[in-house]
């Protein structure tokens, strides 16, 4: 019975993890809301095309790994969040996995909504960046251990802060290092993002002073091996 009921909750926390919200994506295609284009096994909203572009281009493992970039209205203390689709843990093997990076449409700030787009591109590419580092994290994991790894990080922030700095470290040694740190000051120094957010990127996160040390020493070992 034991068993029975840590695999009913490790099912609940990754059917949580991947639950969905209202989106703007495929229905779109047909509504007009927003038009998105094909590129490298992905789909991804024109609007921020570019900035998804550029933040691929530093992951040439992911360029025939399937992802979607889909919007949503809101996504629950996050802008941008990385999973696996649901069906795919269990249908298709790890190397074929699908995956989705779900993107807030609008901040929505005291003075109104800011469509996403809008965010300095350094800071957005960043943003994208740092998705596709967790992306690059849940690559080898096989269907169980993406399943504990969901229960892990609902039930402990260790396990959380191990995720989001596993994440940014990927970016950051990809060579996304400035991106990276625009985004976390963009955050930091904005004063439209609430304080319960900037919290939670401070303890959560890589700081600033985090991802300019660690580039620091990437850059000092690509110099020795150069």
């Amino acid at each position: 019975m034991k068993h029975l009921f840590y695999s009913f909750f490790l099912i609940g926390s990754i059917l949580i993890l991947i639950s969905p919200h209202k989106s703007y994506s495929q229905d779109d295609k047909s509504n007009g809301k927003s038009e998105f284009i094909e590129y490298q096994n992905k789909t991804i909203p024109l609007e921020i095309a570019e900035a998804t572009k550029e933040a691929l281009s530093y992951f040439p493992e992911l360029e025939d790994v399937s992802i979607d970039f889909v919007y949503r209205e809101k996504i629950k203390g996050a802008v941008m969040q990385a999973q696996p689709y649901l069906f795919s843990l269990f249908v298709n093997g790890k190397n074929n996995r699908k995956y989705k990076i779900k993107v807030t449409r609008q901040l929505e700030f005291a003075e109104g909504f800011y469509p996403i787009e809008d965010v300095p591109y350094d800071a957005l590419v960043g943003w994208i960046g740092h998705e596709l580092g967790h992306v690059m994290d849940y690559l080898n994991r096989s269907s169980a251990n993406m399943m504990h790894f969901g229960a892990k990080y609902f039930l402990s922030d260790k396990k959380v802060v191990e995720a989001e700095l596993t994440a940014d470290g990927y970016a950051i040694g990809c060579g996304m290092g400035h991106q990276i740190l625009a985004n976390k000051n963009y955050i930091l120094n904005n004063e439209n993002f609430e304080d319960d957010y900037k919290d939670k990127i401070k303890n959560l996160y890589m700081s600033p002073d985090q991802i300019l040390t660690l580039q620091k020493v990437l850059d000092e070992e690509l110099t020795r091996q150069n």
